[in-house]
């Protein structure tokens, strides 16, 4: 096994399927599906959710609502969707725990950094909800911080397309793949793979992040065990 502990960084996006809003069950059941395969062999696993099926903070704050309430608001659509997905791994035999930055004693426990730790040692998922818990910060830098907090060895960023590209590939067909890439050019290349409070984060920490395809079959065990998938940024 090439890492021991993983993040799992998930869009709400990618929760919609082929729907235009909301929670497509046949996705969480293709992701729980894959994460077994990982925990099966023994991999520590946490995961963050993005929110954005459901709510979006930013655009909230477009249409008049103040952008911190936006975000209070964002940070309970992921906790929606980290409860969709615990069910849906349990629905596989799957032992998770749900952690909140927000405190919601009859859904799930307080974030407490020593606790989640001891969740993962002893092979549980643990699902990582309510973003940061600070209005202004993504659930990009959520999945960061929470790597950073317990160790991971990695952030994996599932996504719909297959890695980094040198422009938006679904735009523009010339567009070529990178296998690695460092943290300095993507900087100097004004590529878009987190938002830059998060990357930083990570390039200060030393933590690489891996962008791929989490909707193409076997991708999350083939990275684990250490084959090229998507793309690896690195110091």
């Amino acid at each position: 096994m090439k890492y021991k502990r993983i993040l799992l960084k998930l869009s709400g996006e990618s929760l919609m399927g082929t729907k235009q809003f909301g929670i497509d069950n046949n996705m969480l059941s293709k992701y729980a599906g894959e994460i077994k395969q990982i925990v099966d062999q023994g991999i520590e696993v946490a995961i963050v959710v993005g929110g954005g099926n459901i709510f979006r903070g930013i655009q909230a704050s477009e249409g008049g609502i103040d952008r911190a309430q936006g975000d209070y608001m964002g940070m309970l659509a992921t906790v929606i969707n980290s409860m969709a997905l615990q069910s849906a791994l349990e629905g596989v035999n799957i032992k998770t725990r749900l952690l909140s930055a927000i405190k919601m004693e009859q859904i799930c426990e307080p974030f407490i950094r020593r606790r989640a730790v001891r969740h993962l040692e002893k092979g549980r998922v643990v699902i990582f909800g309510a973003g940061t818990g600070n209005p202004y910060f993504t659930t990009d830098t959520a999945a960061s911080l929470r790597a950073i907090e317990i160790e991971a060895n990695v952030i994996l960023k599932g996504t719909r397309v297959d890695g980094i590209y040198t422009a938006d590939p679904e735009k523009n067909p010339d567009a070529k793949k990178y296998d690695t890439i460092t943290f300095e050019e993507v900087y100097e290349k004004n590529l878009n793979v987190m938002d830059m409070t998060a990357f930083t984060l990570c390039k200060e920490n030393k933590l690489p992040i891996i962008v791929f395809d989490m909707n193409q079959n076997g991708n999350l065990l083939k990275i684990v065990n250490g084959e090229t998938i998507g793309t690896l940024v690195k110091i």
